[in-house]
C-alpha cells in the first residue's frame, strides 16, 4: 500500500479537520465539570452510590445514600442514558436531599475539583497545541517525505485520541465517535509507518504486505460508536470490543518491533521500539488489561494517558535529528533515573497510604510529582557532580581528586627512574605515610634493589611473594604493602608502603591505589616504546644521517602528495567556477540591455551559492565538523547521506556505537569510511556494496563487501594504490589489522580489525 504524499491538500485538510473538531471537543470538556457520581434507582429514588471526587464530595456535604432530585434544573428521571449507566457524568448544578431531609442546591465549578480541570481540559489542551505546533513544524521542513507525512497522520489522532477523553466521557456522540475511531486509526497508521521505515532502512517487511485490511478498524470503531449512540445499552460491550482491538493491534506492533530487531539487530530499531512503545504501556497495563479482565483500572485513563505526551517528542528525537544513535545514551540514562525514581517513589507511596489513608486520587498526584521532581534532581546532581566535583567535596576523601592529581604530577615525568621516584613521593604525600619505596626484584640474579637501601627492610622481604605477584596485586604482609607496578623480561618492580603495623589503607585507598598502578604499568610501557625509538633515531643519526633524511623525505612527499590532491580537486572545480562567475559579472558590467540585468544577476548569485557549497563540502572532508560536536556516528551518518546521493548502487550499512576512549580512532574510522565509500563510487562498478562498523570487546572492527568488478591483487600491489595504502598505513599505526581478498570479477572485501587496548 502506497501512500500518496505529493499533494499538500490531504495534509492541509488533515490537518484542519483536528483543529476545528480538537477546539470543538475541548469546548464541550469545558461546558460543564465531570463529577462520575454513580448513583442507584431505588423505589423511583436516584440514590448516590459511589463518590468518584470523595474530598470534594465532602466539601459540599454530599455523602453515600443522598437521593438526587435535579441536575442542571434537570428532573434526574429524565436524564437520557442513566437507565443504562447509572452515572451522572457532568453537571453544574445538583439539587440533592440529605437522608435527614434537607435540601442541598449545589454549584459546581471547574476548580471545585482541580485534578479533573487539570487532567481533563488544561493538560489536553497544551497537548491539543503542542501536537499542533510539530505537525505544522514537520510540515513545514519536511514536505517531501513519505515518512513525515505517515508520522503527521499518527500523531493527529493520537493527539485527538487524547483531547476527546473529556468529551468521550461525557458520552458526548463527537467525542465517543472520535476518542473510538482515532485510538485504532494511531495504531494502523503506526504500523504503516513501520512498513515505510523497515522499506527506508532497506529491511525485509515481517508483516501483512497489505495493509488495507487493517483500515477496517478504525471503520468499525466508527460503526461501534455511531451504534451505541443509537442504542445506548449497547455502548459498553462496543467499548470492550475497542479495547480488545487495540490491545491486539498494540501487541502485533510490538512484535514487529522485537521481532525486527532480533532479526535485524539495527540500534534504529531498538530507539523507535522504546520510544513509542514505552509511552503506551501505562496505558495498557495499568488501564485497558485491568479493564478487560477485572472490570476495573489501577490508574484513571486521564493520568495513562499523560505518558502519550512523550511520543511526539520521542519522533522528533529519532526522525530529524542527525543523532539518533547518540539518543541510545540518553534513553539508557533515562532508564537509569526512571528506575531508582520510580521505586524510591512507589515505596514512598505505599508508606503514605497506610499511615495516611490519602485518596488514590490524591496518592496520584504526589505520585507524578515526586516522580518527575526526582528524575530531574537525578539529572540535575549528574551535571553538578560533573563541573564541580573538585570543589563539591574535600579532597581528604576524595579519591577521585586525588587520582586525577597524582597523574597529572607523575605524567610530566619522562624518564622510568624519574617517574617511580615521583610516583613514590604522590603515594606516601596522598596517603600519609612516610616509608613508600619502590622495589625492583632481578630474575636473574634473585638479587632485590630498593631505591633507599636498608638492611630493616631487607629482612622482612619475601622472594617468594615477589615472583607470585602480578598485574593489580596489592599484597599486606606483617611489615609491608607490597604493590605490583611493572615487569619486563629480566625486572619486577614493586611498590612498597611500610605501614609498620600501624597503619591500615581503607577499602577505597587500595582500589585508588590498584587504578593507579594500572595507569602506571601502561604509562612505563609507553615510556619504554619512545625511549627505544629515541634511541634508534640516535644511533641513525650517529651512523649517518641517510636513515633520518629518508623519513623526512617520505613525510614530506605524503605531505605534497595530499596537498597535490587537494590543489587538483580545488583547479578542477571551485576555481573554474569562480573563473566563469567573473566572467559573466564582467560581462554583466558592460549589458546594454539594463531590463536584464536582474535576472542576470539572479543567475549568477545561484552559480555563486552553488560553488559556496562545493567549498564548504571540500572544507567537510578535510574536518568533518560533525565529529566533533555531533559525534561519530552522526558525522558517519551525514556521509552516508551524501554518498546516498550519488551512487546508482544498493548501499547497506550498520553503525554501531562505540565507546572509544582515544578520540583520534574517530577520526581515522571517518576517514577509511570515506574512502572505501568514494573507492566503491569510483572504481567498484557494483550493485550492491555493504560497510559495517561493528563494536567489539577491545575495539571495532569495520567489514566491507561489494559485488563489483574487483581486482588482480598483484596488480593492487604493483600500483601502490594511494586509497588501499593509505587505509593500510592509517590501519597498522594503531596497530590494527588490514585484510583485503579480491579477484577479478567476483568484488572485493576488506576487512579492518582495531583493538584499543
Amino acid at each position: 500500500m502506497v501512500l500518496k504524499i505529493n499533494t499538500k491538500n490531504v495534509l492541509w485538510v488533515a490537518i484542519s479537520f483536528y483543529l476545528i473538531i480538537g477546539i470543538y471537543l475541548l469546548s464541550i470538556t469545558y461546558s460543564s465539570p465531570s463529577i462520575n457520581l454513580k448513583v442507584q434507582e431505588r423505589n423511583g429514588q436516584w440514590i448516590i452510590k459511589e463518590l468518584y471526587f470523595k474530598e470534594w464530595a465532602d466539601h459540599h456535604q454530599i455523602a453515600f445514600g443522598d437521593t438526587v432530585l435535579e441536575v442542571n434544573d434537570i428532573q434526574i428521571e429524565n436524564i437520557p442514558n442513566l437507565e443504562y449507566e447509572s452515572i451522572i457524568r457532568e453537571a453544574n448544578e445538583l439539587l440533592i436531599r440529605k437522608q435527614d431531609g434537607q435540601i442541598l442546591e449545589v454549584k459546581i465549578d471547574h476548580l471545585d475539583i482541580p485534578q479533573q480541570f487539570y487532567y481533563v481540559l488544561v493538560i489536553p489542551a497544551c497537548y491539543f497545541l503542542l501536537n499542533l505546533f510539530i505537525v505544522l513544524y514537520l510540515n513545514y521542513r519536511q514536505k517531501d517525505s513519505n515518512l513525515i507525512t505517515l508520522l503527521i497522520l499518527f500523531i493527529l489522532p493520537v493527539s485527538l485520541a487524547y483531547v476527546s477523553g473529556g468529551a468521550s466521557g461525557k458520552l458526548y456522540p463527537v467525542g465517543t465517535i472520535v476518542n473510538r475511531t482515532s485510538m485504532l486509526l494511531c495504531l494502523v497508521i503506526l504500523i504503516h509507518f513501520l512498513k515505510e521505515y523497515f522499506r527506508f532502512l532497506n529491511l525485509k517487511w515481517i508483516f501483512l504486505e497489505n495493509l488495507k485490511i487493517l483500515y477496517l478498524f478504525p471503520m468499525l470503531a466508527l460503526l461501534l460508536s455511531v451504534i451505541s449512540i443509537i442504542i445506548p445499552h449497547t455502548n459498553y460491550y462496543h467499548s470492550f470490543i475497542v479495547l480488545g482491538i487495540f490491545f491486539l493491534l498494540l501487541v502485533v506492533i510490538l512484535g514487529i518491533m522485537i521481532v525486527g530487531y532480533l532479526k535485524y539487530k539495527i540500534p534504529q530499531l531498538k530507539i523507535l521500539l522504546d520510544s513509542v512503545i514505552i509511552p503506551f504501556l501505562p496505558f495498557l497495563f495499568m488501564y485497558v488489561l485491568p479493564m478487560i479482565l477485572f472490570n476495573r483500572y489501577f490508574l484513571s485513563p486521564e493520568v495513562c494517558s499523560l505518558f502519550l505526551m512523550l511520543i511526539p517528542f520521542s519522533f522528533i528525537f529519532t526522525q530529524l535529528t542527525e543523532r539518533i544513535f547518540d539518543m541510545e545514551y540518553y534513553i539508557s540514562r533515562l532508564r537509569y533515573y526512571f528506575n531508582f525514581s520510580f521505586i524510591f517513589t512507589l515505596w514512598l507511596l505505599l508508606g503514605l497510604y497506610f499511615l495516611t489513608g490519602l485518596s488514590l486520587a490524591r496518592l496520584t498526584e504526589i505520585f507524578l510529582f515526586t516522580f518527575l521532581s526526582l528524575m530531574a534532581l537525578f539529572y540535575i546532581k549528574e551535571r553538578l557532580d560533573y563541573h564541580k566535583r573538585k570543589i563539591l567535596f574535600s579532597t581528604k576523601d576524595d579519591y577521585i581528586h586525588h587520582l586525577h592529581t597524582t597523574i597529572d604530577s607523575i605524567g610530566r615525568v619522562v624518564k622510568i627512574e624519574d617517574l617511580l621516584a615521583r610516583f613514590a613521593q604522590e603515594v606516601a604525600l596522598q596517603l600519609e605515610v612516610e616509608h613508600v619505596s619502590v622495589l625492583t626484584y632481578d630474575f636473574h640474579t634473585h638479587q632485590v634493589i630498593l631505591n633507599n637501601p636498608s638492611k630493616e627492610y631487607m629482612e622482612h622481604i619475601d622472594e617468594a611473594l615477589l615472583e607470585r605477584l602480578s598485574l593489580g596485586d596489592i599484597q599486606k604482609t606483617d611489615y609491608f604493602y607490597l604493590a605490583f607496578i611493572h615487569q619486563d623480561a629480566r625486572f619486577k618492580r614493586i611498590l612498597v608502603i611500610d605501614h609498620r603495623q600501624a597503619i591500615y589503607l581503607k577499602d577505597e585507598e587500595l582500589l585508588w591505589l590498584e587504578l593507579l598502578l594500572l595507569y602506571l604499568n601502561n604509562f612505563i610501557e609507553n615510556t619504554k616504546m619512545i625511549e627505544e625509538l629515541l634511541q634508534q633515531l640516535k644511533h641513525k643519526k650517529a651512523s649517518g644521517n641517510q636513515e633520518l633524511s629518508w623519513l623526512n623525505k617520505l613525510l614530506w612527499l605524503r605531505f605534497e602528495e595530499e596537498k597535490y590532491q587537494l590543489a587538483q580537486e580545488l583547479h578542477d572545480t571551485i576555481l573554474q567556477e569562480q573563473l566563469h562567475i567573473a566572467r559573466e559579472m564582467d560581462a554583466l558590467v558592460h549589458w546594454k540591455d539594463v531590463e536584464m540585468i536582474p535576472s542576470q544577476l539572479e543567475k549568477v548569485h545561484e552559480q555563486m551559492v552553488i560553488s559556496l557549497n562545493d567549498l564548504r563540502g571540500y572544507c567537510e572532508s578535510l574536518k568533518p565538523p560533525l565529529l566533533d560536536t555531533l559525534g561519530l556516528n552522526a558525522a558517519l551518518k551525514k556521509l552516508i547521506q551524501k554518498i546516498h546521493k550519488r551512487v546508482d548502487f544498493l548501499l547497506i550499512y550498520t553503525i554501531d556505537r562505540l565507546y572509544l576512549e582515544d578520540e583520534r580512532l574517530n577520526l581515522m574510522i571517518y576517514r577509511l569510511f570515506q574512502e572505501l565509500l568514494n573507492n566503491a563510487l569510483k572504481h567498484a562498478y557494483a550493485n550492491t556494496v555493504e560497510v559495517h562498523l561493528l563494536s567489539t570487546e577491545e575495539g571495532f572492527e569495520i567489514l566491507y563487501t561489494d559485488d563489483g568488478i574487483g581486482c588482480n591483487m598483484d596488480d593492487i600491489r604493483h600500483a601502490d594504490s594511494m586509497g588501499i595504502r593509505g587505509m593500510q598505513e592509517r590501519v597498522q599505526s594503531f596497530n590494527g589489522k588490514f585484510m583485503l581478498d579480491t579477484k577479478v570479477g567476483e568484488g572485493m572485501t576488506i576487512r579492518i580489525q582495531v583493538n584499543e587496548v
